[in-house]
């Protein structure tokens, strides 16, 4: 993404906006950002940009259709970016890391399920809470 998606979607380009969208695409895939964690990216890179920035860049985003914001429980909320395509999640209840899947079965089942009930699969969204084997 660049400052042409930025305009795309409604969105003025800034500094913190671009800085932000960047740090998003320099994520390792599957790796889920919190604000704060931005923000700690941000300063250690010498940008100066606040908290209450980052989080309102993020909110625009979200809003946008640039980012996809989690709430799993217990945790944070957690930031990625929308690439268009399907994913779940499972997360560590232990350690707290989130861990993206693809199952083609799994949203095969879904669809049936929700087709037994009379019903057209819409959108959804599966987390599941895991734990290591000991």
């Amino acid at each position: 993404m660049e400052s042409l998606d930025l305009r795309k979607a409604g969105l003025k380009v800034t500094h913190p906006r671009m800085r932000i969208l960047q740090l998003l695409e320099q994520r390792t895939p599957r790796q889920h950002l919190t604000a704060e964690a931005i923000y700690r990216q941000l300063l250690e890179q010498g940008d100066e940009i606040g908290l209450a920035t980052v989080y309102r860049v993020l909110t625009q985003f979200e809003a946008a259709g640039l980012v996809l914001k989690h709430n799993f429980e217990g945790g944070h909320a957690v930031y990625e970016l929308d690439r268009g395509g399907h994913h779940d999640h499972m997360v560590d209840v232990d350690s707290g890391k989130i861990i993206e899947f693809e199952s083609a079965e799994i949203e095969e089942l879904q669809r049936q399920i929700a087709d037994q009930y009379g019903y057209i699969l819409e959108e959804h969204s599966l987390v599941l809470y895991v734990r290591k084997k000991r």
